[in-house]
């Protein structure tokens, strides 16, 4: 017995140690990380944050800046919009991520994520204020590290300073950055990658500068950018180009892939763009729309936009019904819902485009023309935005598609195009191509027509917010509840949380 009492006592010792060793590993989640690389989160919020920018784009965007119109359900096209809520949840939800790269960073400003960072978290606050207005900022994303869960909505006055202060800062310190640095799907990453990511903070600089020129003068800071291009590199061609380029195969699709067939031709080319086009003799219409089903039947193929804010029986029977209305282009066409006799879809060829060296070349023509800079030649500037967009479209566009989308011999030089005239008439000419350029990008043209009211939006004729194209989105609902207080603060300040109440920036 006593043999057998001291024996089960070694044994235990043996034992002991490698139960808690066993315990250590059953009670550890590998599936579970408690962190994640900065590589890692980078990629995650690039992802998400442009898939939103492509479905934001669809949804609203392009109705609403009239690139396209709806044949059914067209309530977005009439203007009845109920609260929006996808940029205001992508923002939030990614910037949970953005503070965890910060976090993990520390203080080591030296780190391309923190660089990176910076333009990422300026980018996303841009979306959710030229959206929304006054939004939380300051305070924002501080629940788990200061117990901050109902944050203050910033003036939007102060929320622009905060992006253009994180910019300049971010080109800084990219200058000196170094270490490792991957999950970059916007450049690819690398030491090579960082030029791009400084040329995209200043160029974003200028598109924010522009924007708040309404409110202030912006002189100072725009000339200072351009007067010392080697501190303050900007793009410098369509190779600079900030997009995501999707993969042919899920997940990293083109995310519309994943709506419904009927979705996509619920979505029509809109007659205020195929109008626009054919007046200039614009081949980019070929990208933008499809010839009628009824018109390639007859053998005569053509491309009609359909007019935006019909109701729903008018639009299903404008122009003898849908086979007489074009299709959004074929680049941007559904898998499985192209015309009969058409080269299959290529499933790599869309993208997403966070900003474009066509845009930033508008933005300089226009400060030019303006006398904001005096840098350059609005000339210039202006023809080497449209000559970008072509070729971008050029690049683009799968050859497979058979679409000649070059720029025709003196397409610059007709008087619809040619930067001559008034002052009026010029600006008129800068924001009409401006407009094309932004085709597809997010809200982008939306919130430049807020601004400067150019190239015109008419509200179609069935319009249901009283003839007035709407200048905002409304709260989230769910903030009267959660954030009551200081959301009921920032209306009292700004005005009426509806479509037509015009936040600062854009007053």
């Amino acid at each position: 017995m006593k043999y057998l009492v001291i024996l089960t006592f070694v044994a235990s010792l043996v034992i002991m140690p490698g139960c808690t060793k066993d315990f250590r590993e059953t009670n550890t989640n590998r599936n579970n990380p408690t962190s994640v690389t900065p590589d890692l989160l980078l990629s995650g919020i690039i992802k998400s944050t442009l898939d939103q920018q492509v479905s934001e784009a669809w949804g609203i965007g392009n109705i609403v800046a009239q690139y396209h119109a709806k044949i059914q359900f067209v309530n977005e096209d009439r203007y009845g919009w109920n609260e929006q809520n996808g940029i205001w949840n992508n923002v939030y939800g990614n910037y949970r991520n953005l503070q965890n790269i910060f976090t993990q960073v520390g203080t080591n400003t030296s780190s391309p994520y923190y660089g990176v960072a910076l333009i990422l978290k300026s980018w996303m606050f841009s979306l959710a204020t030229d959206a929304y207005g006054d939004v939380p900022y300051s305070e924002a994303g501080k629940a788990k590290s200061d117990g901050l869960y109902q944050p203050k909505y910033d003036k939007q006055e102060d929320i622009y300073t905060g992006i253009l202060a994180d910019l300049k800062k971010a080109n800084e310190v990219l200058a000196t950055a170094n270490g490792p640095f991957s999950g970059d799907l916007i450049f690819g990453g690398g030491a090579s990658s960082l030029i791009k990511w400084r040329r995209l903070a200043n160029s974003l600089r200028l598109r924010y500068l522009l924007r708040l020129s309404k409110q202030k003068s912006v002189t100072t800071e725009m000339q200072a950018i351009l007067s010392d291009p080697t501190n303050n590199p900007i793009f410098t061609g369509n190779s600079d180009n900030a997009e995501l380029r999707y993969l042919s195969a899920a997940p990293n699709q083109w995310p519309l892939y994943g709506s419904r067939v009927g979705s996509f031709d619920e979505f029509r080319v809109s007659k205020t763009l195929t109008d626009r086009l054919s007046t200039l003799n614009d081949p980019r219409v070929r990208v933008f729309g499809r010839p009628t089903q009824a018109s390639v039947a007859a053998g005569s193929p053509v491309i009609l936009g359909i007019p935006n804010g019909l109701s729903d029986v008018a639009a299903l029977a404008y122009n003898g019904g849908v086979q007489g209305v074009s299709r959004v282009g074929y680049t941007f066409a559904c898998l499985v819902c192209n015309d009969a006799g058409q080269t299959p879809p290529v499933a790599d060829a869309p993208r997403a485009i966070l900003m474009n060296y066509a845009e930033l070349q508008f933005i300089l023509a226009e400060a030019r023309q303006k006398g904001i800079i005096t840098t350059g030649d609005a000339t210039t500037y202006y023809n080497n935005g449209i000559i970008a967009n072509f070729a971008y479209w050029q690049s683009v566009v799968p050859a497979a598609y058979n679409i000649n989308v070059a720029i025709p011999t003196g397409y610059l030089t007709q008087p619809a195009v040619q930067l001559i005239g008034t002052n009026s008439e010029i600006l008129q000419k800068i924001a009409l191509q401006k407009w094309i350029a932004l085709y597809f990008n997010g809200l982008e043209a939306w919130f430049d027509w807020k601004r400067t009211g150019l190239p015109e939006i008419i509200p179609g004729p069935a319009n249901l917010n009283s003839n007035k194209v709407p200048v905002r989105y409304i709260y989230p609902l769910t903030e009267q509840a959660l954030n009551g207080a200081n959301r009921t603060a920032a209306v009292q300040r700004q005005g009426a949380d509806d479509l037509n109440t015009r936040s600062w920036i854009f007053k």
